[in-house]
C-alpha cells in the first residue's frame, strides 16, 4: 500500500504543469517534516523512511573551522 501511495505521489508530481520550487531550504525542510508526520500517522513505514532520508539530506552542513558557518 505504501509503494502505491509513493507511485501515486510521483505520478501527480510529474503531471503538474508548473513545478513548485521551495522558497528556501527551511521551507523545504518544513514540508518534508509535515509529510513525514503524515506518513507516520497513517502507518506508512516505507514512505516515512524515505522521507527521513530526504530530511537528513536537506539539513544544512557545518564543518569545523568554516567561517561561513557562523
Amino acid at each position: 500500500m505504501t509503494m502505491l501511495s509513493l507511485r501515486l505521489s510521483r505520478a501527480l508530481s510529474q503531471g503538474r504543469a508548473v513545478q513548485h520550487e521551495p522558497h528556501s531550504r527551511a521551507s523545504l525542510l518544513a514540508t518534508l517534516l509535515r509529510k513525514r508526520a503524515a506518513a507516520h500517522n497513517v502507518g506508512a513505514e516505507e514512505l516515512e523512511a524515505l522521507l527521513r532520508e530526504q530530511i537528513l539530506w536537506s539539513l544544512p552542513m557545518q564543518r569545523d573551522g568554516d567561517p561561513s558557518a557562523e
